[in-house]
């Protein structure tokens, strides 16, 4: 049985992990390949200060939990040793005698790789067995920067119950042919992955992470997920990840009480434990789980191109008394139930990340009204580049979800996300969130027999991609399933063999398509000078109409009917003469829809004195529908 050799670590290493600065310190902790005394093995490397002792165990070894202990580190808290004869893919644990003499077995915090659930050790693996291809795509988005003037719509996707067959996972190579197509062709330009670090349960669809850097082997192998994000970027799609640093859960191989104590969560469950999800909360005001955390997003960024990272319950770190009572929570320094340890985290990452990263994108699922969250740190903000809307969410599905006879009385659910629109850089969601627990699927909320639950659908998707904002859809919702989400089986795809089912689809391509063809549709979404009311004011008739646009490109304008009722001869101003081409109609007949709209094209006429613009429109706006016009 192989003996453990010493390992030697850089003191300049451990000063950068002790300071919470090491943005490669996967590099140093966990299992890496290696050769030392002319023997191939692999080192090993954990952070466990409180440890009396540590052992690695492992196939190598005949899981014999003393055969291969590991030595301190000076006083890092540090143990290391090589062990020769590992090869890859070889599993281990760590058996960590605590102080008191207890034995724990754990899981390397840093594997890269792991065994499928219900096991869970972890798996050698390396960092440098596959060669990018991206080169082009990476190159760009360096140019490029920040893509707030950029067309973004993302399909955020489940990949565990997009496709399946029974219990069987498509694996990664396996989406690679079928996701990617299917995306491109719906004129999508991200897919966002709901949380594929590694996660024991599957019903916690990732957001109850055991093993933060490694990729779930319920699809595959590391490797397999660089080939699908290589291609995703070959074919021109970004890949947005859900990324969840503020909690973890209680399995005892995982995080929890690590080495016999608190280690990266807190000890008082007023600040280390999280009452609704029964998980542990990260102790952000230590500098090396601050530095675990950090590291793990630059991992995702770096070593499998990962184009930005959507961050999971912000508003959860950000409040000390989040969902807790009184008398449940420990208020800061200064009395108040701001986490300022994780605030500083927050601002940390997203400085790094920006400047290591130029154009990758953090976007906040931040559920308040905190401020700044999308603004700069040097001017007082939390730093991310978007942020979710969850209000314009809660309001525009609060009114969708009326009766058209009612929506007259609630037109300010609509008007009062321009009161805020621009306060920050915007995501518009209609996320998983909207169609798990109770809340039906997106089709079901809507009123009405089935077509106008189909019209009302087309509207809701117009309205979404019309307003100012980058645009999320979840999975299935384009074609319009019936139930709500459930993650052990796939999407009912046979919904697409019939045509209103298919029809909705179509809108999904359309819209992403005016998108793309109209710079006025998203250079200006972060700023008043890319919107103008037309009128906000009809709500006898239920009806909204503005103005998209941007300098030097062509004014789109938007008019919605939010009824089932034809309405012939309205009258809208709009700032140019000539022909307005109509672009876009959700009740166009490949659709769905009932085919009323204005043939193609509308002739501008003189307002005179009356009205804002010089010229007005006279339309006709089909049953619950939106139409889109651009001046010729």
């Amino acid at each position: 049985m192989p003996e453990t050799l010493p390992v030697y670590i850089a003191p300049f290493d451990l000063f950068l992990f002790g300071k919470g600065e090491h943005w490669d310190l996967y590099k140093i902790l966990g299992a890496h390949f290696d050769v030392q005394e002319e023997q191939e093995g692999y080192r090993f490397a954990v952070w466990a200060p409180n440890a009396r002792n540590i052992y690695v165990a492992g196939d190598f070894n005949e899981w014999n939990s003393r055969a291969n202990p590991l030595f301190p580190v000076g006083v890092s808290g540090i143990w290391a040793g090589f062990i020769p004869g590992v090869k890859p893919g070889e599993l281990y644990k760590y058996q960590v005698v605590q102080n008191d003499g207890h034995e724990v077995t754990k899981t390397d915090p840093f594997a890269f790789r792991t065994e499928l659930r219900p096991g869970n050790a972890a798996v050698t693996w390396g960092l440098n067995n596959y060669e990018w291809e991206d080169e082009q795509w990476m190159a760009k988005r360096r140019e490029d920067g920040l893509p707030l003037e950029k067309p973004i719509s993302c399909y955020e996707v489940h990949l565990g119950s997009w496709r399946r067959e029974g219990w069987d996972y498509r694996t990664y190579r396996q989406l690679t042919e079928e996701l990617i197509p299917y995306v491109k062709d719906m004129g999508f330009t991200h897919i966002e992955l709901m949380p594929i670090a590694e996660h024991p349960l599957d019903e916690s669809w990732g957001y109850q992470t055991t093993h933060y850097y490694s990729p779930t082997s319920r699809h595959g192998n590391p490797d397999d997920l660089r080939y699908f994000i290589d291609r995703c970027h070959q074919e021109g799609l970004g890949v947005i990840l859900d990324w969840v640093p503020g909690h973890f859960p209680k399995d005892d191989w995982g995080l929890g009480r690590f080495d016999g104590t608190a280690l990266f969560e807190h000890a008082d469950a007023r600040k280390g434990e999280h009452p609704d999800w029964g998980t542990y909360i990260f102790n952000f005001g230590r500098h090396e789980v601050c530095n675990f955390l950090l590291a793990n997003a630059l991992y995702w960024l770096k070593e499998f191109h990962i184009d930005g990272l959507r961050i999971d319950a912000v508003a959860s770190m950000l409040y000390l008394d989040y969902s807790r009572r009184e008398g449940e929570w420990i208020p800061n320094e200064h009395g108040g139930n701001e986490n300022i340890e994780a605030i500083e985290m927050l601002k940390n990452l997203n400085t790094v990340v920006h400047k290591q990263f130029p154009g990758a994108m953090m976007i906040a699922e931040e559920s308040t009204s905190w401020p700044g969250v999308s603004r700069p740190v040097y001017t007082g903000g939390l730093g991310f580049t978007f942020k979710w809307n969850m209000g314009w969410m809660n309001d525009t599905l609060d009114y969708m979800e009326k009766s058209p006879i009612h929506r007259g009385y609630h037109q300010n659910n609509l008007t009062f996300t321009m009161i805020y629109a621009f306060s920050e850089n915007f995501f518009l969601p209609l996320s998983h969130d909207e169609v798990v627990h109770g809340k039906g699927a997106l089709l079901s909320k809507m009123p009405g027999d089935m077509w106008q639950q189909m019209a009302n659908l087309r509207l809701l998707f117009s309205y979404q991609w019309a307003h100012p904002g980058k645009n999320l859809l979840f999975m299935g919702c384009e074609f319009g399933q019936w139930n709500e989400w459930n993650c052990r089986q796939e999407l009912d795809w046979t919904l697409l063999g019939f045509p209103s089912h298919q029809g909705l689809r179509n809108t999904v391509i359309d819209l992403n398509r005016v998108m793309h063809d109209n710079p006025a549709m998203y250079k200006r979404d972060t700023d008043w000078s890319g919107f103008e009311w037309v009128d906000f004011s009809d709500y006898k008739a239920s009806t909204l109409s503005f103005l998209r646009k941007s300098e030097g490109d062509k004014p789109i304008l938007w008019v919605f009917n939010f009824t089932p009722v034809v309405r012939r001869g309205y009258c809208l101003g709009c700032p140019e003469g000539g022909y307005w081409k109509e672009i876009f109609n959700s009740d166009a007949e490949i659709y769905g829809g009932s085919n009323v709209g204005n043939v193609g094209k509308v002739e501008s006429r003189k307002a005179g004195d009356i009205g804002a613009f010089p010229y007005y429109l006279e339309l006709t706006l089909p049953p619950l529908s939106a139409i889109a016009l651009r001046p010729e």
